[in-house]
């Protein structure tokens, strides 16, 4: 599932080459930052096992891990301009499943992100959206998700933990990967990113 996962983004972002992504090359200069919640921060992991940890290792970028467990959007719009300063020349943008477990309005939780992602390709940054499903049976956000990535032109990773979420093996909790869980997290990303790196 994994796999077949991240073979339909490769597909659906690169398609025949016709994409256009927002800041590609990007601008800005400074270091790649990870930004979100506790998917990010690495809950459920031993120290040094979290995704950015370990995506770094993959594709030889540091990575700055910005991750604040509970995080909400609303929450992380306060840290934006925190971020903005370090000039990030990639940002790792993963939030949204606090909201969804807080059952916080869609729309509210969209349009922060659209907020997020404005004010970071503003100051020329290369944004990559990272999906998490929402809390429901149907996942109400992965239309939102996707509307959102083709309207600010963003590299979109849909719901990060599909493969995982479920999967005894890749979990430390019924909500947050483990040790095993967060690498495959970062071998999938490492595979989306990868056919980008020579420009970022």
């Amino acid at each position: 599932m994994l796999i077949a996962g991240t073979t339909a983004a490769i597909f659906l972002f690169r398609g025949c080459g016709k994409t256009t992504f927002t800041n590609l090359p990007p601008r800005a200069s400074g270091p790649w930052v990870a930004f979100g919640d506790s998917l990010t921060a690495g809950y459920g992991a031993a120290p040094g096992n979290d995704y950015p940890s370990a995506l770094s290792k993959k594709i030889g970028r540091p990575i700055l891990n910005r991750g604040v467990s509970g995080a909400t959007t609303q929450s992380s719009l306060s840290r934006v301009e925190e971020i903005v300063r370090l000039q990030p020349r990639v940002v790792l943008l993963c939030l949204g499943g606090n909201d969804g477990l807080q059952q916080l309005p869609v729309s509210t939780t969209f349009g922060n992100l659209s907020t997020m992602i404005d004010r970071f390709q503003e100051s020329g940054s290369f944004v990559v959206l990272i999906g998490v499903r929402g809390a429901s049976v149907s996942d109400r956000y992965a239309s939102p998700f996707k509307k959102l990535a083709k309207e600010k032109q963003v590299l979109f990773v849909p719901n990060i933990l599909g493969g995982v979420l479920g999967s005894p093996s890749f979990m430390s909790d019924y909500i947050h990967p483990n040790d095993e869980g967060y690498e495959a997290i970062a071998q999938r990303l490492e595979t989306i990113l990868t056919p980008f790196l020579p420009e970022l």
